[in-house]
């Protein structure tokens, strides 16, 4: 009898770059194959940064060129030698020419395209088995379990769970040092002396493949945003591992205290920039987990950091993960706040009055990158205050950083920054001031505007928009437990007061700054 083509056909995604991967267990190298796809959609559903579409595309092929070393049959569409079909057309036509007996794939990041080649193995007839993402450290049923029945799924309580399963940072059945985070200790600004001396991140110089993919963005998505000239991202497993141990070696000590912290013509500072590689199935976060650990075991680092490191990666990115599984599709769709207006066009420009923004923004252009401080309290704030439509912001966020896969972009936009969600995620909508920005950075040094100053010529557009934001909303907020005081700030402004500034918040929706 004639073999029916491979006994299984094995579909890994761009965001699926590891060995240990479910959807390669049990890979029968003499019957089975691998198969992977560059397509041209998924850069261009949303207009992919160059850098982002680069890094996706250089750590596929070097995975690829991994599998391969190792015997590992792959059919590999690439962009520059087969075009572009889509990726749910591309395995269609796949599957009509290797007819597999199956198709096994681990549970995508990204609902759209998980719906999308689900539908295409139901129409070809080919059986479909997606396997859970063992990745992460909190399976998907587990998650439904803990989140059942709760109206709110906050981190306090899920971090502490995770830690107690885990039993990571744990002296028993208490958590080290006595206390379950040490957020306050992490929460410092610089001062006007600002960061000091900042050991730079490692960079990789990109090699054969990487070149190769930098003149196939270059040459096939020229009017993409972003830029490819400070390309140097991990894309490797070996370049990760490199990465990894260069911040617990030189950065990880100072990150807790200076995580919030900004500062102009610092991109990096104290972060651990490993975001992308971990998205991308390169490391796993077990281990960043157990560096950090180890590195406060032998006294490289304070308890004080690692703790909100690991709260990071153990917590948050756990949680947002098992949020998104949960909550998708509609999830997309949440606007509880009733913001509907534009994206103002500087986001993909930079060009803006706003020091912090056109820092903020210009760094994204020039890097893909933004630390979590820049990305919620900068560029989401505005556009909360402003009142931005959620899902364009989301559209800009997934489009503009290099470490973003929908699944942990979504629930950070809409739920962390926008409280899109209507307090899913987030206990109260994170609003400041320009004051706040002036704390945590120098970027009102270089400012023409005043964060102290809610209206007039000077007035900072964020100012501006805060007590905006707290007129608009006040029947919704003015009693929540966790904003009120805010709220009843609002009540001391003078009725003529409040009037000016309702009106210079109109003028900034009508022209930004």
């Amino acid at each position: 009898m004639t073999q029916r083509g491979p006994l299984r056909l094995h579909l890994i995604l761009g965001d699926q770059l590891s060995r240990g991967v479910s959807a390669l267990a049990g890979l029968d190298l003499a019957r089975d194959r691998v198969w992977m796809c560059e397509a041209d959609e998924e850069a261009t559903h949303v207009p992919s940064h160059q850098a982002r579409t680069a890094l996706f595309l250089s750590a596929m092929r070097h995975f690829r060129d991994e599998l391969a070393g190792e015997g590992v049959p792959v059919r590999y569409r690439a962009l520059d030698r087969e075009g572009d079909a889509g990726l749910a057309r591309a395995l269609g036509e796949d599957l009509r020419a290797l007819r597999p007996a199956l198709v096994v794939m681990t549970a995508a990041g990204d609902h759209r395209v998980e719906s999308g080649l689900r539908a295409v193995c139901a129409q070809a007839g080919v059986p479909l088995e997606i396997r859970e993402d063992d990745r992460f450290l909190c399976r998907t049923a587990d998650f439904e379990r803990w989140a059942q029945g709760r109206a709110s799924l906050r981190l306090e309580h899920f971090y502490r769970r995770m830690r107690q399963r885990c039993g990571v940072l744990m002296d028993g059945g208490e958590p080290r040092g006595g206390r379950w985070n040490f957020d306050q200790e992490n929460r410092k600004g610089f001062g006007r002396e600002g960061p000091g001396l900042v050991p730079p991140p490692v960079g990789f110089t990109p090699d054969a493949v990487t070149r190769e993919v930098i003149a196939l963005v270059e040459r096939r998505f020229p009017r993409a945003p972003g830029s490819l000239a400070r390309f140097d991202w991990p894309v490797t497993r070996g370049e990760a591992r490199a990465a990894l141990e260069d911040f617990i070696t030189h950065r990880l000590a100072a990150f807790g205290p200076w995580q919030d912290a900004m500062w102009t013509g610092e991109p990096y500072l104290w972060h651990a920039r490993l975001s992308a590689a971990l998205n991308l199935g390169l490391l796993d976060p077990r281990e960043l987990v157990d560096a950090a650990v180890a590195a406060l075991d032998a006294g490289q680092a304070p308890l004080a950091s690692v703790e909100g490191f690991v709260r990071q990666v153990l917590g948050w990115r756990e949680l947002v993960r098992g949020l998104y599984r949960r909550e998708m599709p509609g999830y997309l769709d949440r606007n509880a706040l009733d913001a509907h207006e534009p994206l103002p066009a500087f986001y993909w420009s930079g060009e803006t009055e706003c020091a912090c923004l056109r820092a903020v923004v210009g760094q994204v252009i020039d890097y893909g990158y933004a630390h979590h401080i820049q990305r919620l309290m900068v560029t989401g704030l505005y556009a909360l205050l402003l009142g931005v439509e959620p899902r364009e912001l989301h559209r800009w966020y997934l489009a503009m950083f290099v470490d973003a896969v929908e699944w942990v972009e979504a629930p950070n936009t809409l739920g962390m920054s926008q409280f899109a969600d209507g307090g899913l995620l987030a206990s109260k909508p994170y609003v400041a001031s320009g004051r706040y920005i002036e704390r945590m950075s120098d970027y009102c040094r270089h400012c023409r505007f005043d964060p102290a100053q809610a209206e007039g010529e000077s007035a900072c557009p964020f100012t501006t928009l805060f007590w905006d934001f707290l007129d608009r909303h006040q029947a919704r907020f003015a009693d929540h437990p966790r904003a009120a005081l805010m709220w009843r700030n609002l009540q001391r402004l003078e009725p003529g007061r409040l009037a000016a500034i309702r009106a210079h918040a109109a003028a900034l929706r009508a022209e930004p700054p």
